[in-house]
Formats: structure tokens, sequence, C-alpha cells
């Protein structure tokens, strides 16, 4: 049950005036504290035993007091209490439980920390490559939005333990960090990886000199979205035909030429062959554009005498089709 700020304003209330009702009426019909607790109770729930009544002039003041104060406020207190209580049961029974169910069952997935514009978009692009992944906002408006989209979320501070075990971090292939401030994403990275130590965890970096920082903190890889969109303007000028074919290659709409990265599992037919011996370009219609060894080296253009070997990250260009059975092939 999540206890509200007026629920728990309404129990500091009660508690006072139980405090109250015990000592006053100690104090004034001289009884002990058991017999008036026992009273202040008997009076604040309306259920009157008649076994202990005020004798006193002042005593019956002080207890039409505490009828008139306290009586009300019992109410209201279990009130909040049982609407609380029944509409935490029924978000889960129309779809909250649902929804932490369905994150309960998926792994390797991605967790995207931010539901801004780019939160928003990394999410769409992940589902429409049918890639898990998991959205966490603190933010009404994007939670709404993200049932609207379909998305899986996680509503709550993206910087606390419990929400990022709540989003599946130990059974995570991945983390995106896309908060508004260098200190927040800093933060979840620490977490992070203390939670999951062979965690991915990617960055955006607000500033220059953070970037260093967000490495140092446990990203594997820190990007900075001015920076990249600042590049991609100067292209549009200096070098447009370039930037006109990196979009074609790069945009998932694009039913003309793909740019994908695939990786040569253990089974795959490719392996210990060279490009030549593979014959990817005739079977498939494929250009390797590059090979990333899982040592992190890049090599770019390879040769027809390169050797793809297990664990390679094949950079291939080609019509969309053939690059789905190439993956395939990739794969095993």
């Amino acid at each position: 049950m999540i206890f509200t700020t007026r629920i728990k304003i309404a129990l500091i209330i009660l508690l006072a005036i139980i405090v109250t009702g015990t000592v006053g009426f100690h104090f004034i019909e001289g009884w002990g504290f058991v017999d008036a607790f026992y009273l202040c109770m008997v009076t604040l729930s309306t259920v009157g035993y008649g076994d202990f009544v005020p004798k006193s002039v002042p005593g019956k003041v002080f207890a039409v007091f505490i009828i008139v104060l306290g009586v009300g406020m019992m109410f209201y207190t279990l009130v909040l209490l049982a609407e609380t209580f029944i509409e935490g049961r029924l978000r889960y029974l129309l779809g909250g439980g649902k929804l932490e169910k369905m994150i309960e069952k998926i792994d390797n997935h991605f967790i995207i920390c931010g539901g801004g514009r780019i939160g928003s978009l990394i999410c769409r692009e992940l589902t429409a490559e049918r890639i898990p992944c998991v959205l966490i906002d603190n933010n009404p408006d994007v939670i709404e939005k993200a049932k609207e989209q379909g998305f899986l979320y996680c509503k709550g501070d993206a910087t606390q333990d419990k929400v990022l075990i709540s989003a599946g971090i130990k059974r995570a292939k991945g983390v995106i960090c896309v908060l508004p401030t260098d200190a927040q994403n800093l933060y979840v990275i620490l977490t992070a990886r203390e939670l999951n130590q062979k965690i991915y965890i990617l960055a955006r970096s607000e500033e220059e000199e953070s970037e260093h920082r967000l490495l140092r903190a446990g990203a594997d890889r820190v990007m900075s979205p001015y920076q990249l969109g600042g590049m991609r303007m100067a292209m549009a000028i200096v070098r447009p035909a370039m930037l006109d074919f990196f979009e074609i290659t790069t945009s998932r709409q694009s039913l003309e030429l793909r740019m994908e990265e695939v990786f040569v599992g253990k089974s795959s037919r490719f392996v210990a062959k060279t490009l030549e011996d593979s014959e990817i370009r005739k079977d498939y219609g494929l250009i390797i554009v590059a090979a990333k060894k899982e040592s992190g080296k890049m090599i770019f253009n390879p040769a027809a005498n390169y050797v793809i070997e297990e664990g390679d990250k094949l950079i291939a260009m080609g019509e969309d089709e053939n690059m789905k059975k190439f993956a395939q092939a990739c794969a095993g």
C-alpha cells in the first residue's frame, strides 16, 4: 500500500488527538494511562461501552472536545486508507500487476532511464526493432504517453536502487541514461554498475567536460546529442551527398538499402572462412563495409582474405530482406 501525503498527515493528527486525549483524561479524571487510553479509543470509535465515563465537569467538556475533533478525524483516516487500498488493488487488477509480471518475464532487455524526447525516441526505435526495453520516469505525463504507445515502463526515480531492480536491472543487457542532468546520469551509472557489473551502459552527456567523468564512473560509451547534431548539420552543408547516403543506409523506413551490424555466432557457417570463400556478396548481395573484433578493434573495408571469426560484428550493407537472411546465417 502506498502512503500518500494526505494519509501521513491524517495519521499524525489522529495520533496527536489520541495522545492528547489519553494525557487529558489521566490528569483530569485521575485515571491510569491504560484506562485513559481505553476511554479515548472507545470515544473515538463511537463504541461507548459505558464502563468508563467522565465524572467531573472538566472531564465531560474535554470528552466533548475529543468527540468533535477526534471522531471526524478517525473516520476521515479510515476512509483515506480504504480509498488508497481499493485504488491500489484496482490498479493491480486492471493492469499494474500485469505490467509487473511482464517485466519479470523479460531478460536481456534495455532499460531507458528518462522518458524525454530522446528517451521516447530510443524506446520507439527499439520497439520497432523488436528489442525488449523498459522505460523509467517519474513524470505522470511521460508515463501516460508510454501507456498509449504500449511501452513497458516503471514509474519512479531511476536513481533509486529499488526502481532499477523493479525494471530488471539484474537481468538486463544494457542501461541507457538520458536523464536531464549529467549528475543524475552519473548516479544511475554508479548504481547500475554496482547492481550488475556486466551490464552495458550508454550515457548522454550535457556538458563536454562531463564525458570523462561518466566514463570513469563506469559508462561503456558516452554520447552528446548536441555534438552529434552539430556535426550532422555541418555535414548537410559541407558533404550533403554523404549525409543523404548515411540517412538512406541507417533509416529503418528505407527499403532500398540498409546498413546493419551482424553478430557472428559460434555455429555460423562463416566462422573460419575468408570473405572470399564465404561468398557473402554472391549469395546475399551484401557488401561488408567493416568488421569489429571482440577486442574492440575495427577493421575498415576488410580484404578478401580476411578470416571471419566467432564473435565478430560485421557491418554489412545491402537490401533489407537479404540482410535478414544473412543475420540468420551468421547467428547459426
